[in-house]
């Protein structure tokens, strides 16, 4: 009677959702040892299940061809087609979830951030993959990105229009007035650029927490101030912090909006953690909510976990003005979901609409004459 029973309870249980599909995962990378040690990370996960590995650009097509898989994890150098010819062509006729594979370089940096504007869900660098594997954390990571990317939506990728060089001649008076906030996770680079390519040269200062490692995020400062019309920088302790001006939160660093005398501050700190993130999207807005309170506007963008909910939370109750990206348009919208559950946002909008509304509750209008860099 049990032995009959069994069968019968595992197909209620199918139909009713109970058993959660495992996610397909196909691992492409040129290297035998990082094929070997992806597998062993993700196999090691009962809701994953990989489908199918290559080598090399060819096989890895047909293997996604036949097998569906919900993520791709891909390596960005492999023979005859590298990482991102491969994605470009993958996420035009067959878009999928895609996490890339990187060195932790500065070259490894670049290839990633244009991976992510192409429409890749996630990054993970190789190197502390190996590193770290025997302690677990890392892999940790992985499995918690792979699983987050099956449930992420794949957006097209960005056009860029570089924008004219910057004057050298600009405002660089400190400020004690109006500052923005905002923090971001998975999908946030996409974001990020989206919104600061919508402000103004003389915008209000623009402090960022975006979850990425050392390396990754002077690049990135880099890559946005090539196409926005505000200066952006990777953030330094003791800057001073000015109306034009957008602060990248260093990786592996913890960023705090600080006062002197009369003037706002970068605190760049080698403090611990925080919700497992260094920089930490929390520690931003409590810096915002204490220093800066009813002049500041902030926004939570896409992301997975909850960083940053409580720290909003807290901008909001010290009389600031707090926003969430709404789920249509979130790659993953866990972030602005666990800010709102706790009353941390006023309202939820579109990511088109972020910037004209942050600058809106600063007291600005986005001239006529700017136009995004961003379609």
């Amino acid at each position: 009677m049990t032995a009959a029973a069994t069968p019968l309870s595992l197909l209620d249980a199918a139909v009713s959702g109970a058993v959660e599909r495992p996610t397909r995962v196909v691992v492409v990378d040129d290297s035998a040892v990082a094929r070997r040690l992806i597998r062993a990370i993700l196999t090691s996960d009962a809701g994953i299940q990989i489908v199918g590995s290559a080598s090399d650009p060819a096989t890895a097509w047909d293997i996604i061809a036949t097998q569906n898989p919900d993520v791709v994890t891909l390596d960005v150098e492999m023979p005859g087609m590298n990482g991102l010819t491969f994605l470009e062509r993958l996420m035009r006729l067959r878009p999928t979830p895609v996490i890339m594979v990187s060195s932790l370089t500065e070259e490894g940096a670049e290839v990633a951030l244009r991976a992510l504007e192409m429409g890749a869900v996630d990054f993970i660098p190789k190197s502390s993959l190996r590193a770290d594997s025997a302690s677990g954390r890392r892999s940790e990571e992985l499995i918690a990105k792979v699983r987050t990317a099956a449930t992420a939506r794949v957006r097209p990728a960005l056009v860029v229009n570089p924008v004219p060089p910057k004057p050298t001649s600009r405002v660089t008076e400190p400020v004690g007035g109006r500052v923005i906030a905002l923090g971001a996770s998975t999908g946030g680079v996409e974001a990020l650029r989206e919104i600061l390519c919508a402000l103004p040269a003389d915008c209000p200062p623009v402090l960022v927490a975006q979850h990425m490692p050392p390396r990754f995020t002077a690049r990135f400062a880099e890559r946005l101030n090539g196409v926005a019309a505000a200066h952006v920088v990777e953030a330094q302790e003791g800057q001073l912090i000015v109306p034009g001006t957008v602060y990248i939160a260093p990786g592996d660093r913890q960023l705090r909006l600080g006062r002197w005398d009369r003037n706002y501050i970068c605190r760049v700190t080698d403090d611990p953690p925080v919700n497992g993130h260094r920089p930490s999207v929390d520690v931003l807005f409590r810096s915002i909510a204490m220093a800066v309170g009813t002049q500041a506007a902030g926004a939570i963008l896409t992301g997975m976990g909850n960083d940053g909910a409580k720290g909003l939370k807290e901008m909001r109750v010290a009389g600031a003005r707090t926003l969430g990206q709404d789920m249509a348009s979130c790659v993953v919208y866990g972030m602005p979901k666990a800010a709102a559950a706790i009353g941390a946002t006023e309202e939820e909008l579109p990511l088109e609409w972020i910037a004209d509304r942050l600058l809106e509750l600063c007291g600005r209008n986005r001239a006529a004459s700017v136009a995004s860099t961003c379609k």
